[in-house]
């Protein structure tokens, strides 16, 4: 037999060959990285942007931030929500700040933060998925007096807001 009939024939039978493209195994594949990559990405929809100057402490423990009531005790004040409510000289209290009766109440503090949780409240009388929890997401610089954030803690405890969230940078 002759080159040009081999090639001749090859042609012919190649012609009546049905080729089927299997892509189930190929499907398979990609189903598994879509999979892959969606579970490896994270985001979230909270977003904490850390206060000007502000010097966060490092943790090593991760936890998904909560959408909260956002507090922010820096050098130069405490504030709530962006609004200042208490001014700290270099990081310490007033003397004229704190309550007579109870030196560890900071009485601003407690005043805005019972407005919050009243609005709170009263959108939860309104709106039944809206409930009332008490978190609060505090923002502390990491330069600050211990007895200063203990003030802050009990006193947001007083004024409703017990569930207390540290937002912290990772090393």
């Amino acid at each position: 037999m002759s080159m040009k009939k081999v090639v001749a024939r090859m042609k012919q039978n190649n012609k009546k060959a049905a080729f089927v493209l299997q892509l189930t195994a190929m499907v398979d594949m990609f189903t598994i990285m879509i999979v892959f990559l969606l579970k490896s990405y994270s985001t979230s929809a909270v977003q904490i942007a850390p206060h000007a100057d502000l010097k966060l402490p490092y943790s090593s423990s991760y936890t998904h931030p909560v959408e909260a009531l956002r507090l922010v005790v820096a050098l130069d004040g405490i504030y709530v929500d962006d609004r200042k409510v208490v001014e700290l000289t270099e990081g310490q209290i007033e003397k004229e700040v704190l309550d007579k009766s109870d030196s560890e109440f900071i009485r601003p503090l407690f005043e805005e933060l019972d407005r919050h949780a009243k609005r709170s409240q009263e959108i939860s009388e309104i709106n039944v998925e809206h409930q009332f929890e008490g978190t609060v997401v505090m923002q502390a610089d990491s330069r600050l007096n211990y007895e200063v954030l203990k003030k802050v803690m009990y006193t947001s405890s007083m004024a409703g807001y017990a569930d207390m969230k540290l937002a912290t940078m990772s090393p």
